[in-house]
C-alpha cells in the first residue's frame, strides 16, 4: 500500500546529483545543434501555440524514416531544445528525427497535449517519407503510446506509417495522479484520467510496443512499465518489456545519443530490443 503519493511519483529526490541533468542536458544539447547545424531546421511551425513548434535532424544521406521523440516532465516542465542530443542516435542510423515543443500544464490539460502531439507527428511526416516511429521518455512515453490508442485523432494513412513505438519510463495509468500534489496543474479528473490512460485504451492493430524503464527506477515507474505491456499484450499488440539494467529516471534516456545501444536500436527497429526490419 502506497502511504505517501507524492513521493512514490518523485524522481529527483532519489537520484544522486540529480540537481545536475538539466544543465548537463542542456549544454549536450546546444552542441548538438551546432555540430549539426548544416543540417538541422529548428522551430518549424505545426499549430498556432506558442510552443507548437519542432526542431528536425537530417542524417548525412536519404533518411530511411521519421522518428520523433517526446520530452517528459510531467506535462510541466522543459521544451524541445533540452532534448536535441538524444536524435544522435537514430540520426547516425540514417533516421530524420523530430523533436517538438507542447503546451504545457496547466496552460493545457493533458487530453489537450495528447493533440497536439498527433499534430505535430503529422507535421513532420509530411517532410519526411517512409516509416514513422515514435519515442518519449516518462510524460513523453505517456503521449506516445496513446498514439496507438484507437481514440486518438491520426490520419488513416499516417497511422498506418507508425511502425514502432518505445515509451521509455512512460506513465501509462494517470488515475494514481488524481492523488498527486501536481494535480493542482495538471486537473485531471477521474473521466480524463481514464480517456487519457493507455491501459485503459485499446490499442490499434498491428501496433508494436517496447515498454523501456531503467531497473533503478521507482517502484511505480517498474510498475507503470510492465502494466502497458501486459494488458496490450492480451489485446493483440506486439509487445516487450525492458528493464535497463543499473539505470534511473534521469540517465534511462542518454543511450538514445549512441547509435550502437540497445535502446537506440529498438527505437529504430521494426523489432524488439536486438531486431531488424
Amino acid at each position: 500500500m502506497i502511504a505517501d503519493w507524492n513521493d512514490a511519483y518523485a524522481n529527483g529526490p532519489h537520484i544522486a546529483g540529480a540537481e545536475t541533468y538539466p544543465p548537463m542536458w542542456q549544454q549536450w544539447a546546444a552542441a548538438f545543434r551546432d555540430e549539426l547545424a548544416d543540417r538541422a531546421e529548428l522551430d518549424i511551425p505545426y499549430g498556432e501555440g506558442a510552443r507548437n513548434r519542432y526542431d528536425l535532424f537530417r542524417p548525412a544521406g536519404p533518411a530511411t524514416g521519421l522518428a520523433l521523440f517526446i520530452h517528459g516532465g510531467y506535462w510541466r516542465a522543459f521544451d524541445k531544445s533540452t532534448w536535441s542530443h538524444l536524435a544522435r542516435g537514430a540520426v547516425d542510423r540514417g533516421w530524420a528525427v523530430a523533436i517538438p515543443s507542447y503546451t504545457l500544464a496547466p496552460e493545457a490539460r493533458i487530453a489537450e497535449i495528447t493533440v497536439e502531439i498527433s499534430r505535430a507527428i503529422a507535421a513532420a511526416a509530411e517532410r519526411v517519407d517512409g516509416p514513422v516511429h515514435l519515442a518519449g521518455h516518462s510524460a513523453g512515453g505517456h503521449l506516445v503510446s496513446r498514439m496507438l490508442c484507437r481514440n486518438v485523432p491520426l490520419d488513416a494513412a499516417l497511422r498506418a506509417r507508425i511502425r514502432k513505438v518505445v515509451s521509455i519510463s512512460g506513465l501509462h495509468d494517470l488515475r494514481p495522479l488524481l492523488n498527486l500534489e501536481m494535480n493542482a496543474d495538471l486537473k485531471l479528473d477521474e473521466a480524463e484520467a481514464a480517456v487519457e490512460s493507455p491501459v485503459l485504451q485499446y490499442p490499434v492493430p498491428d501496433a508494436r510496443l517496447t515498454c523501456w524503464v531503467g531497473s533503478g527506477e521507482r517502484p511505480e515507474f517498474l510498475r507503470q512499465n510492465d502494466l502497458l505491456a501486459t494488458i496490450w499484450g492480451g489485446l493483440g499488440a506486439e509487445t516487450d518489456s525492458v528493464h535497463a539494467d543499473g539505470k534511473h529516471h534521469f540517465d534511462v534516456i542518454e543511450d538514445l545519443a549512441d547509435a550502437t545501444s540497445d535502446l537506440t536500436r529498438s527505437f529504430t527497429t521494426r523489432g524488439f530490443t536486438k531486431g531488424e526490419y
